[in-house]
């Protein structure tokens, strides 16, 4: 516990100083280049001084240079750092909007490229989709949501939303399933007892999302793309 405390005390120190270079690169540079190039460096620091390796799987799959909706399993804090190292693309993750309320680091997302959903508002959250579309089509980025909503307490994937599968027949781009492993054993939810370890993200082949018409092709789609993130999770 001793040396878990350390750890969080300066991935605390590490994270002040980095939100606040991040909002100022933000003010600074509204192509966000430099805020993406922070996410990495921040991301690579924090895996570090937990201990934490990354292996990433399945980068054959895509070509990184076009836009996706890339849909994840959420179990742990640990995943929103492996997934900025492992994504190849400029990528918006959809946050939930608490998170604004934490001091430096969540000034800094509030007014950076991601995009804030509230879940207590379902109004609120249609019009993220809607940022969400404008972001890709006019900031060229690709979008990542934790398709159960929230963190997985047991580390299982448990039922997926309709709110990736509705982003992705609106905007017409393909949907990448993506599956943490590990994370969950390192830093599970509710506790801050960090172990150390390897984080492997596997991102499978994209899914077209043309020929979605109506409800009943997103639920059939959801529940398809989490089959395959399940299957591809490796601590099961």
């Amino acid at each position: 516990m001793i040396l878990s405390a350390i750890k969080l005390l300066l991935i605390g120190i590490y994270t002040v100083f980095l939100s606040i270079v991040a909002m100022i690169s933000i003010l600074v540079d509204r192509s966000y280049w430099s805020y993406f190039v922070l996410t990495k460096i921040f991301s690579s620091g924090v895996l570090f001084l937990s201990g934490v390796k990354l292996k990433v799987n399945g980068l054959e799959n895509f070509d990184t240079s076009k836009k996706y909706v890339f849909v994840s399993n959420h179990s742990s804090m640990f995943d929103i750092p492996a997934l900025q190292l492992a994504f190849p693309n400029r990528v918006a993750i959809v946050f939930k909007k608490e998170l604004t309320k934490i001091p430096l680091f969540g000034w800094q997302l509030a007014i950076g490229p991601y995009i804030m959903i509230d879940r207590q508002r379902p109004d609120e959250a249609m019009k993220s989709i809607q940022l969400a579309k404008e972001r890709m089509e006019k900031k060229n980025l690709s979008v990542v949501l934790f398709a159960e909503g929230t963190r997985s307490k047991t580390g299982e994937v448990q039922p997926f939303k309709r709110g990736a599968f509705y982003l992705a027949s609106r905007v017409g781009y393909d949907i990448i399933p993506v599956s943490i492993s590990g994370a969950a054993r390192l830093l599970p939810k509710g506790t801050f007892n960090i172990k150390t370890g390897t984080i492997t993200v596997h991102f499978d082949q994209p899914i077209p999302t043309t020929e979605i018409k109506n409800k009943v092709d997103e639920v059939k789609l959801m529940e398809s793309v989490r089959d395959i993130v399940i299957k591809n999770k490796t601590d099961l």
